[in-house]
Formats: structure tokens, sequence, C-alpha cells
């Protein structure tokens, strides 16, 4: 478990939260005539929260009534629905966040519409800068990678570097491609592919590892560049309902550009960083010299990749792909390494989390978090695999066996439930995004959205775990209905559950007196009304930290 001492003690908080009241200290904020989720089963229906600074002081209609003086900002909710604020278990924050202001494919949906919404984004920029974002999807128009050959017309003096929505394939145009030194002869990186044509030539499709030859070649955004794009990937995060973003990222500029914007105030929204597990030394280091960070921006997790992902078919499977049979994937670092770091950074008792999506790197990993528990003995280490895509049937029930959490994503599911089968084949379907299997056997599941793969939308996360109704409108009543979940269910995993994957579960996730006062309001109690309909459900108001920093400043 991480050393707690770096954190603030959230029993210790909430014992010192009710002698505050006792002494005759009044509230700052009472929210009143709500509908109350505090993220327990409680006896009675409870109407009313009283915030005292940045912790919940009382909670209940009579406690926040008698504790509420002329100074007390009183918030009429009407009747909307209030509960501990949302937390995402799994975002590419910054990525996502410069999302915000590129050009996206997400909804292009023929070869034409791709090239140009391509070509349109060039002709905003100065010759010579790079058009990013994408966010393409094959899918839409029957599964054919799109080519340098599709662009290169519309952007003859502008790089072009887009990715695949899933973050595990980048498009090159022949200008990124020049300026990246890739040609017929370039090697690609260990867990990496260069897709080419028939004759030899790369058509600009690059896979995993492969990408960060264009990567390194695209110039990267000043401090106050970031820094502008942090803060408008926050406000986004808030309308959301969202008030703390975990981070695991496979690179530092996340961690860095976090610690910069904390250096100047709290910035917001809480994040939780993690940076690669193949750096555990560094960071084992900076914990040593400088704790964890505080409950606005932590670190002290790092973050490794198994295999790549099911739409670019480089996720680890046992068996081959069902319509690819001369391909099962693609290892992004080799069993024995991470399996050497992930015991190297745990017994420097950093907290470890790794992608993996196949089933051969779901149970290989498994494997190799028993095989590191054994080694450095039993404690509270709280193990995550990232997405745990598709399950054998033996991995279920690991996940609670073992105490290895489970993040994953619900749109996804929604998402891949469009084109999965052909991947993998019917069979293999019965351990795909298997949530409710995974609640059933006793597992901490945690939800979030790995925006900007999948929007950074909560709701859309509720409404895709509830009804598993596919993005396409096919299947309606649910893709492998068995596995869908409550409502419920689906908010203790985007709050509880989450606090617990982030070691806050003492301070954070429930409404309770001594909590941080991190809350989420909306229009409707989502567990009332019809699944269908939670998608249209609002976001009236985010909190965190006791100030509201999303919704109206009035009433």
């Amino acid at each position: 478990m991480i050393d707690r001492r770096h954190f603030i003690g959230g029993g210790a908080a909430a014992l010192l939260a009710l002698p505050v009241m006792a002494a005759g200290r009044s509230l700052d904020i009472a929210l009143v005539n709500a509908r109350v989720w505090t993220g327990r089963r409680e006896r009675s229906a409870i109407t009313a929260v009283g915030i005292s600074g940045d912790r919940i002081a009382v909670i209940g209609a009579d406690a926040v009534r008698a504790a509420t003086t002329a100074a007390t900002r009183v918030i009429d909710l009407d009747g909307a629905f209030l509960m501990p604020a949302f937390i995402d278990n799994h975002t590419h924050f910054l990525r996502g966040a410069a999302m915000l202001r590129q050009p996206s494919l997400r909804d292009a949906a023929t070869p034409t519409a791709f090239a140009e919404r391509v070509g349109a984004a060039a002709r905003l920029l100065k010759p010579g800068q790079w058009v990013e974002g994408g966010y393409w999807d094959e899918q839409l128009w029957g599964g054919e990678l799109p080519t340098r050959a599709w662009i290169d017309s519309v952007t003859p003096d502008h790089p072009v570097a887009v990715s695949r929505l899933d973050l595990h394939m980048i498009l090159l145009n022949s200008v990124a491609l020049k300026l990246a030194g890739i040609n017929r002869d370039t090697v690609p990186p260990a867990g990496g592919v260069i897709v080419r044509d028939a004759s030899g030539e790369p058509t600009g499709i690059l896979k995993d590892n492969a990408a960060w030859l264009a990567e390194r070649a695209i110039p990267k955004l000043d401090d106050a560049g970031i820094e502008d794009v942090l803060r408008g990937g926050i406000a986004e995060g808030l309308s959301r309902g969202v008030a703390q973003a975990h981070s695991p990222e496979i690179d530092w500029s996340m961690y860095e550009a976090l610690r910069r914007l904390g250096a100047k105030g709290r910035p917001d929204m809480r994040f939780y960083s993690f940076v690669p597990l193949a750096d555990w030394e560094k960071m084992a280091a900076i914990v040593a010299a400088e704790g964890n960070g505080d409950d606005w921006i932590r670190w002290g997790g790092v973050k490794g990749l198994m295999d790549g992902s099911l739409g670019s078919r480089t996720a680890l499977f046992h068996a081959p792909y069902t319509d690819a049979p001369d391909q099962r994937g693609v290892r992004v670092a080799p069993r024995d390494e991470i399996a050497k770091h992930v015991a190297a950074a745990d017994a420097h008792r950093l907290h470890v989390t790794v992608h993996a999506i196949g089933d051969q790197a779901n149970d290989e990993l498994l494997d190799i978090y028993a095989e590191v528990a054994r080694a450095n003995g039993r404690r509270d280490r709280r193990f995550r695999i990232e997405h745990a895509q598709h399950l054998s049937q033996a991995a279920i029930p690991r996940f609670a066996a073992q105490g290895v959490i489970p993040s994953v994503q619900p749109y996804h599911a929604i998402d891949d439930g469009r084109w999965a089968v052909k991947r993998i084949g019917a069979a293999r379907l019965r351990g795909t995004y298997a949530f409710k299997s995974l609640l059933d056997a006793g597992a901490r599941m945690t939800f979030g959205s790995d925006w900007p793969v999948a929007p950074f939308d909560p709701i859309a996360g509720i409404h895709a775990a509830v009804t598993r109704a596919t993005i396409d409108g096919a299947n309606p009543d649910g893709w492998l209905p068995d596995q869908k979940i409550t409502v419920e269910q689906a908010l203790t995993a985007y709050t509880s559950a989450n606090a617990y994957a982030g070691f806050q579960e003492d301070r954070l996730g429930l409404i309770a007196p001594g909590y941080l006062a991190d809350l989420t309001v909306l229009d409707v109690d989502p567990r009332s009304i019809a699944p269908a309909d939670i998608a249209r459900t609002k976001v009236l108001r985010t909190f965190v930290g006791g100030q509201q920093r999303f919704g109206p400043q009035s009433g």
C-alpha cells in the first residue's frame, strides 16, 4: 500500500469535522430540497447536505437547518439528484483536452468525408503546421484502413498525424512520413508495426510502439500552451460532473504539466498521475524525496502495457483473430520485462497498473501479479488492470481472489460491440466486457472513459453499462445483455469504487460528515427513469473541495 503518511488522513479529518460544528461554526453552503444518494443504502430519505470549508459537515434536513445562519449560502436544488462527484479512472487528459481544439474524425463515415475533414483542418493552419486530432474509426466505412494516398492531395504543405479512436494506430501523410524519417527501409521498433503496401512502401499507418517514430517529430507545445489546454480539459470535466481524473500515461508529460499547474495553485479538479512503469526508479526517488503530493495533485502510480487494442488487432490473444488467422496480437513489452518492473515498483510501494486487453495478456498479467505478491509479501497493494476487456473464464474470479482491480471503461462495450464478433468470434465474447460477471465474482470494478478514445462523460458510461445498447442502434435490448448491471452499481463504480482504486476511500466517493465535499447535481435520479433515458440526464452543478466550480452561481 502507498505510505499513508503522504496523504491527508480522511479518518482523522472526519473526527475533526464534527467538533468544528459542535463549537458553533455555521455552514458555508447548505444544499436543500435535494434527493440525496450518499453512496450507501439509507434507511430513510435524505434531502439536505451542509458544507463547511472543503468538507461535508452534516447531512439531513434537521442537522442542516440547525447549522444554517445568515452567512450560509442556501441553494435550493428543487428536487434534483445530489450524489458524490464522479471520478474517472482512466483518461489521457492532455490528449483529450487538446482534442477539444483539433479536428474530429470520429463520425467521418466515408473515405471522402475523412479526406475532406483533414483538408479543411489543414486550410485553417499556416503551411508547415501539423494537423493532429482524428480519432477515426475505419469500421464506419467497412473496415479498410486509411492510407496517406487518401489525404496527400489535400495536405501538400502540412504534415498530418491523426490517430485512430483507440490510440493504437496513427495515420501519417507523405509530408509527415518524411519529417519522421520513415521510409521503406525503416525497421519498426519492438512492439510496433509499420503497415506497408504490396510494393513495400509505408501506407502511413503506424501501430502501437511504431507511433513513437511519428510523435518524436511533432513539435511540442510550450508550457503556457499546455497549461491553457489543461484548463480547457478541466472545464470540460467539471461540466460533466467529474471532480477527479486518473491519468495512466506512458510518458511524463501529464505529470510534468500537473506539477507546473499545481505550483500556481489548486487546479479546480483533482488528478492522480501515473507515469511509465519502466521509469519506476525515477518515480520512487520522487516519492522518497517529496511524498505523493496531496488530494489535488497526486502521484506515485506507474503504468505499463502488455498489448495493444482489439480494433488494431494488436490485443494479445491465445488463439488467432477470427478475421486474421495469421495474427494473435502484439506484445508491447516482453513478459519478463513487465514482471521485473512490476516486482521492483511494488517493492518500492508504488501503485502499479498495467494495460491488458486480450485474454492472453490478462492471463499473463494476473500471473505476474500473483508472482509479485508472493515474492514481495502480503500488503494492501491494489494492483489494477486497465481495460481488462477480453477475459478467459478462468480469469474472472481471479480478480477478486487476488485483490486486483478491473479498471474498465463501459462505453467501449457499446462501441466495440458493433464489430467485435468479427475480430474474435462468438465463443470468445463470453468474457468480453464482463462487468456483471466481475461484480458477481466479488471484484472491485471501477469505471472511466479512456478519454479521448470515448467521451469524457460518466452519464454516457452509465448508460452504456446499464443498457449495453451499441451506438449503431443494432442492439437496443443490449449487446451481451447478460452483462448489464444496475444503475446503482454503475454509480458506485464511478464514485466510491474509484476512490478505493486511488487509495482515497476514507475521504472521497461518499456523502458523509468529514468527507471532502466533492459533489455532483443531476437533473434527475438516474435510478428512477427508464434505462434508455439515462443518456439525456444533465449535470446541473459540480462542487470540488466545497466550492461550486460548474453551474449557476445564483440560487
